[in-house]
């Protein structure tokens, strides 16, 4: 028999949506026995409404077609519950299909979610926000912010405004003042950036920014004490000639939970390149196995 698939295509997502680009979806998926009924999604809203409507219906699996951001949303309306998530990974990132080992090649990805194995994986929550790759403070939720400034304000590329945000993220050099208190014990200072990873992060060499594990139900800490524009750049180019763990300035811990006190009443955080103002203090935490997702049979 055939297997209804629901599919929540991103409509901005980096292969579009027009109704060529569903009709070939709906192709693949029938090549592998698989009948998709594929949504497009018009905003991240639309993202939220469908999903959590499907998720009412307690479909045995929902696949999510677009990038990161895409997966996350969805993500967020799925953990906890017995419906698994697929992945397509369509965007223009594509972090959490890669480190969950589902192939880029539409196809070879359709093959997963029609043949593979559901797995529970960890998730990450800030304040009750959900993420699946990280979250972070500082540096990176302003350029975020000013990256989407000068895109829809100056029309710039996302790659492109995002280079001339960092510059200028850098250049006002904004430092947070904070307590961490990572499993009871407490460290204070002033640091650029906080990141937080869901499960543990490769920060050195050529396969930085990847994970060999998302079921290890640990948060990865990382913050530096430099301040200076050129002490950042040049922990950038630690990190990748493999040299960060030498730095006696940066810090990196695993926990399981992370709380984040601050002078200001709110702070904007980053969380799966979404950001948000929230209150503090940040409570942040793992929740070990709370999404299933469907995975290769030799998934890590």
């Amino acid at each position: 028999m055939t297997r209804r698939v629901p599919v929540i295509l991103n409509g901005s997502a980096g292969r579009g949506s027009n109704a060529d680009t569903v009709a070939g979806l709906q192709a693949r998926f029938a090549a592998h026995g698989l009948e998709a009924h594929v949504h497009v999604a018009a905003t991240g809203d639309d993202l939220s409404r469908i999903a959590r409507e499907l998720v009412r219906e307690a479909p045995p699996l929902i696949v999510a077609a677009g990038g990161d951001g895409t997966v996350s949303c969805i993500a967020s309306n799925l953990q906890g519950t017995k419906t698994a998530l697929g992945v397509l990974p369509m965007g223009t990132l594509n972090h959490f299909a890669r480190d969950v080992g589902i192939p880029g090649d539409l196809d070879a990805a359709i093959e997963v979610i029609a043949s593979g194995r559901a797995i529970d994986v960890d998730v990450g929550v800030v304040n009750e926000v959900h993420f699946i790759n990280n979250a972070s403070l500082g540096l990176y939720p302003d350029i975020v912010r000013d990256r989407t400034r000068q895109q829809r304000r100056l029309g710039r590329g996302k790659y492109w405004a995002m280079t001339w945000a960092t510059l200028t993220a850098l250049r006002r050099s904004s430092f947070l003042h904070l307590t961490l208190e990572l499993d009871g014990e407490a460290h204070t200072g002033r640091a650029p950036f906080v990141f937080i990873g869901n499960n543990g992060y490769v920060m050195e060499g050529f396969g930085i920014g990847r994970r060999s594990s998302l079921r290890d139900g640990r948060l990865s800490v990382y913050t530096t004490r430099r301040r200076s524009r050129f002490g950042l750049v040049a922990l950038a180019f630690r990190a990748l000639a493999g040299r960060l763990e030498q730095a006696d300035d940066f810090l990196a811990q695993s926990v399981k939970r992370l709380r984040v006190e601050s002078r200001h009443r709110h702070l904007h955080v980053a969380t799966d390149g979404e950001v948000t103002r929230m209150r503090t203090p940040l409570e942040i935490r793992s929740l070990p196995g709370a999404l299933r997702v469907i995975a290769p049979g030799s998934a890590p």
